[in-house]
């Protein structure tokens, strides 16, 4: 079983808490944090949705989507993001997602919250491959992806109307594992 909380050389990564809900809102509910996001900002209600199907996901697999805060500062969540089972259409998979308040971009938080859960997934959970789900649009969000190692495999049209969603995967065999050669 995966540990619940982990650190980086910056971030403390834990699971996330009913007490997380008005940061959750917050950032969810952000405009900026949703410029690409063709539902628009989380009502308060969707917030609490997310955050509750993030704690059921905790309890039924024992790893998930981690609150994130700076190890100097434990008390202020900057996002939230990590691994968690997800369906891509019709086929399931692990997905990489995260979400930062707007103070905690171009930090490389992303980044190292992402290698973080790629380790989780590859090298404690034996995952075969991760999926990350992006806009088109959504330059920021791509560029962070494609440094974490993973690259374009196809689309998803998740949003009728619009441009599909592109989906970024990764798979264990591609991920540099210490000791793999």
């Amino acid at each position: 079983m995966p540990c619940s909380v982990t650190h980086t050389a910056r971030l403390l990564l834990r699971p996330p808490s009913l007490a997380d809900l008005p940061r959750v809102c917050a950032i969810h509910g952000d405009p900026q944090t949703n410029r690409f996001n063709p539902n628009g900002p989380a009502s308060d209600a969707a917030s609490r949705e997310k955050l509750d199907s993030w704690m059921l996901h905790w309890r039924q697999h024992g790893f998930g989507y981690w609150a994130i805060t700076r190890l100097d500062a434990p008390e202020r969540i900057i996002g939230f993001g990590g691994i968690m089972q997800a369906y891509f259409g019709q086929a399931a998979g692990l997905n990489l997602y995260f979400r930062f308040s707007p103070e905690a971009w171009g930090q490389g938080y992303a980044n190292e919250m992402g290698q973080a859960a790629l380790h989780l997934a590859f090298n404690e959970l034996h995952a075969p491959q991760v999926t990350g789900l992006v806009r088109p649009d959504n330059l920021p969000s791509r560029r962070a992806l494609e440094r974490l190692g993973l690259t374009p495999e196809g689309e998803l049209d998740d949003f009728p109307g619009q441009a599909p969603s592109l989906l970024y995967r990764l798979n264990a065999h591609d991920h540099p594992t210490p000791g793999r050669r």
